[in-house]
């Protein structure tokens, strides 16, 4: 999997966590790895053990579809846009990618056409 993944995706300022069509975590950048740090090294574990009900309902129908969900979040006094987009090779959806990023509480807005 990893040979899939640029080497300027490990130091991105947002957090990227990868994984596969069962929900095993392929890869996670330094972000990522820093921000799930209590939790210790996550690469090859499940992250359906870390959802609710709700979150593992939503993460089977992104796989299943091959679609996407967008929605912001704040913790801990951070206010976070997290994207997570079905990932797949030849049109067959192979796993999830999730982009999480801190945005600031207010952020302009364009609209262009």
């Amino acid at each position: 999997m990893n040979e899939h993944i640029p080497q300027w995706a490990n130091e991105m300022n947002c957090a990227i966590t990868v994984c596969d069509k069962e929900g095993v975590i392929l890869y996670m950048n330094e972000k990522a790895k820093a921000t799930f740090a209590k939790h210790g090294d996550m690469i090859g574990k499940n992250l359906m053990g870390c959802h609710n009900e709700r979150s593992k309902s939503i993460i089977k129908h992104l796989l299943e579809t091959g679609g996407y969900n967008a929605y912001t979040i704040e913790k801990q006094g951070l206010r976070k846009m997290i994207y997570q987009s079905a990932w797949k090779e030849n049109g067959e959806v192979k796993g999830l990618c999730e982009i999480s990023m801190v945005i600031p509480s207010e952020m302009p807005h364009y609209v262009r056409e």
